[in-house]
């Protein structure tokens, strides 16, 4: 197991995983926060370099047992036999506390599975379309109504998001959203009142998470303007402009499609390890 900290064959990596998109897309938005300045203080680790089977990006430094938000990590692996090896190296990963693997390739939930009898360890794994557009450049200019505009979110904010989170509604999540306004691109569109109507907010890997609408406030365009927004600033960034949707939320997809984005092919799998700690978290 190889932690890469050079920042030269970090760039490398970078160019590497670019050549491998889509599949790369959430190990490769990690890697471009790591070399713009690790907002989400995150480290690679590889099984070999310059050529590897197997890279995960995880979380540096400690992580409470039961922050499952924070303990997400990304995969992608070029021999599923070198990534299986990977996560069982001591050190790689702590198997007694609850943590995501997130990633675009089927054999990923397959090798947890496998490796979840052996440790005893439960499994519970969620499966999301993803969607990326090409070239946000090409997304007509979106029309606000008279009174709203697009802002930033606050601190004040995050009880709000908390709540609307089908994720949140605890202590860990609270502290993660928080996180995610202080370190990531985020915006919102607001009345002339200053209120919060619509929002979407990026995570650690790049990915859009957590588009929003006020019930009150649906039917208005307000979403597709939201992400025609943040697809921008994305492009703008150099980063990807991609997102997962639940399999189930036929709305999102239909608005993603409108815009243009295309669903990627596969499944996006968040799997999460020691489900019953996570639920534990205040």
């Amino acid at each position: 197991m190889l932690i890469l900290t050079c920042s030269t064959q970090l760039l490398r990596l970078e160019g590497i995983l670019r050549k491998s998109l889509p599949f790369t897309l959430p190990v490769y938005g990690a890697v471009m926060n790591i070399n713009r300045g690790n907002p989400g203080e995150y480290e690679v680790v590889l099984d070999s370099w310059p050529e590897f089977g197997a890279v995960l990006v995880r979380r540096r430094g400690e992580v409470p047992a039961d922050d499952c938000y924070w303990n997400t990590h990304a995969a992608y692996y070029r021999d599923v036999g070198a990534y299986r090896a990977l996560l069982e190296t001591p050190g790689c990963l702590r198997w007694d506390t609850a943590f995501h693997i997130i990633g675009l390739q089927d054999e990923l939930a397959k090798v947890s599975q496998a490796m979840a009898g052996t440790k005893g360890v439960e499994l519970d794994v969620s499966e999301y379309y993803s969607y990326q557009h090409l070239d946000p450049s090409t997304l007509p200019e979106p029309r606000l109504e008279s009174g709203v505009t697009v802002s930033s979110l606050s601190p004040l904010h995050v009880e709000l998001l908390n709540k609307t989170w089908p994720y949140g509604g605890n202590a860990r999540s609270r502290s993660y959203l928080a996180d995610l306004l202080e370190r990531f691109p985020h915006l919102c569109l607001q009345d002339a009142a200053g209120q919060p109507l619509c929002w979407a907010l990026t995570d650690q890997f790049g990915a859009g998470t957590h588009g929003y609408t006020l019930p009150t406030h649906r039917r208005r365009g307000l979403m597709q303007a939201a992400l025609t927004f943040a697809a921008r600033r994305a492009q703008n960034r150099g980063f990807p402009t991609y997102g997962h949707t639940a399999t189930t939320n036929v709305a999102m997809q239909k608005v993603q499609q409108e815009l243009g984005h295309h669903r990627l092919p596969g499944i996006c799998r968040f799997i999460l390890h020691n489900p019953s700690l996570a639920s534990a978290a205040p």
